[in-house]
């Protein structure tokens, strides 16, 4: 079996990807450094548009088995949290979920698709040509014997092997920002003493303080004596102790740490998320502070939207300029992400500066009164939870729905039970609801289209503010609105829904 797309990274966003592509008929091949999965877990949540997107695809009930539902989040840890129960999604919570779960659910989804992942590989070089992309790899078990070293070709190749790529360099893809000035700690410890006043202390100031899905505890600090230690410095028991007792007057009991990390806020954007035949995902594409948790959940929603149109330019339907728009609509976000997660950084360092620290604090009391005024918390809450991610539409006069997140609304489709617009798109096609109970059109699309379109005659469906007077909608597999249209002619609609299935699903009757 020829590989179409090397994924380098099996992380979530590389699984994902993978996953993506394999579902729309691409054969991916993953390779992977380590040799066996991730154990450690940086990341301990999904927000709710990466919950949706596992719901697109059928796998919500796997995540929500694995994890914890809390119904909100915080911004640069103020009291005040974020209120996610307030937004429109079946999904309107946090999920916390260890990164190495998650890794260990989106493996076992690439399994059932047949992807193929090269662990114990590393990949030491990438070159491109008009034609396909080639990748030398290195089996870290045999890297001077015979056959240690071998090259991999395909069609395409995506770095989501994290903030120092390799993929990315060797692109010649630059990778600017700022430089780390600011580190914290986290530890993994097995036993905490949970009666400690200190512990309560500790998460008064601003320690967070996470149960792991193991029984192990989770501690995470900004230390003012220890937050410009590089974080190329390992972490011990003891500065972690001396950390804890600093801030709260007691080490809170912590022992047996199963892991020690200390990270940074070095915070950059890749110049694009595109060179030729080589594109970048995840962190290998923008690295920032851990602020509200955001870096694994930009990275699914990087994979879903690339997934599809990396498929379609492989499969040969793809119109002008798709493969292109993974840039275009992905970068912005990434630089969004960067730029609130350094505010949230902000926020919580200057509060640890002796001479800043009464105006920042006051600050910050500032904001977490703003918090209290839902519209405020409901614009900051979409932010983080990525529900308010909208890309912008194809030209003037676009319906206001194009580019937004289609809502999962209920509906009854001719001839079929009750479902959900979410349950429909589990194929990674593009889904074209008809709410003016036009039964010609899905026979009509299917003539043209087949394979890249399945076409939805809606004969009942929930009402939704947004979609008062739209007749049709086309969803792209990422669900996004590509199209939608309000006009009640039939002969009007046809014309503008063959402009806008051809200027997203190609041309029709071309090879599937």
């Amino acid at each position: 079996m020829t590989t179409e797309v090397i994924v380098v990274g099996a992380g979530p966003t590389g699984l994902m990807l993978a996953c993506e592509l394999a579902l729309a008929g691409v054969r991916p091949l993953i390779v992977e450094r380590r040799t066996e999965p991730q154990r450690d877990s940086r990341a301990l949540t999904l927000h709710p548009r990466s919950i949706e997107l596992m719901d697109l695809r059928g796998l919500a009930p796997r995540f929500l088995a694995a994890g914890t539902t809390v119904p909100g989040w915080h911004f640069a840890g103020l009291e005040t949290r974020l209120d996610f129960t307030a937004l429109d999604s079946r999904h309107a919570y946090t999920l916390f979920i260890a990164q190495a779960r998650t890794e260990a659910l989106l493996a076992e989804r690439a399994a059932e698709l047949g992807v193929g992942i090269l662990r114990g590989h590393r990949t030491v070089g990438v070159r491109q040509d008009p034609d396909g992309v080639e990748v030398d790899v290195v089996d870290v078990r045999n890297e001077h014997g015979p056959g240690g070293r071998r090259t991999l070709r395909a069609a395409y190749a995506v770095g989501c092997d994290g903030g120092r790529s390799l993929v990315r360099t060797a692109a010649g893809i630059g990778f600017p920002g700022t430089d780390e000035t600011v580190t914290g700690v986290l530890g993994d410890f097995e036993t905490v003493d949970r009666d400690d006043p200190g512990l309560r202390r500790a998460q008064a100031r601003g320690v967070l303080v996470a149960p792991l899905e193991d029984g192990a505890t989770r501690l995470v600090c900004l230390d003012p004596a220890r937050m410009r230690v590089p974080s190329r410095e390992p972490v011990t028991l003891e500065e972690f102790r001396t950390s804890l007792t600093d801030i709260c007057g007691s080490d809170c009991g912590v022992g047996r740490p199963r892991w020690l990390s200390r990270f940074g806020n070095e915070a950059r954007l890749a110049e694009t998320y595109r060179a030729g035949r080589i594109l970048l995902a995840g962190d290998a594409a923008h690295i920032h502070f851990p602020a509200g948790g955001q870096g694994l959940n930009t990275g699914l929603q990087d994979a879903a939207n690339l997934g599809w149109r990396l498929a379609a330019e492989i499969s040969g339907w793809a119109p002008p300029g798709l493969l292109d728009g993974y840039d275009a609509e992905r970068r912005p976000v990434g630089a969004a992400v960067v730029e609130n997660t350094g505010i949230q950084t902000l926020l919580a360092e200057l509060v640890l500066v002796p001479q800043y620290a009464r105006p920042a604090a006051a600050l910050r009391g500032m904001l977490d009164g703003f918090l209290g005024t839902a519209e405020v918390n409901r614009i900051l809450a979409e932010q983080v939870s990525a529900l308010g991610t909208a890309y912008p539409a194809r030209g003037p006069g676009a319906d206001p729905l194009e580019g937004r997140r289609m809502p999962d609304i209920g509906l009854t489709a001719a001839g079929s039970a009750a479902t959900r617009v979410y349950e429909l798109t589990d194929r990674s096609r593009f889904l074209l609801l008809d709410l003016a109970g036009d039964e010609a059109l899905p026979p009509a699309v299917a003539a043209g289209w087949s394979g890249r379109v399945e076409a939805v005659t809606v004969t009942g469906r929930d009402d939704h503010p947004e979609l008062a007077g739209v007749t049709e909608v086309l969803v792209r597999p990422d669900g996004h609105v590509a199209w939608a249209s309000r006009t009640g002619d039939r002969a009007g609609r046809r014309a503008e829904r063959t402009r806008a299935l051809t200027a997203w699903a190609g041309t029709p009757g071309t090879p599937d």
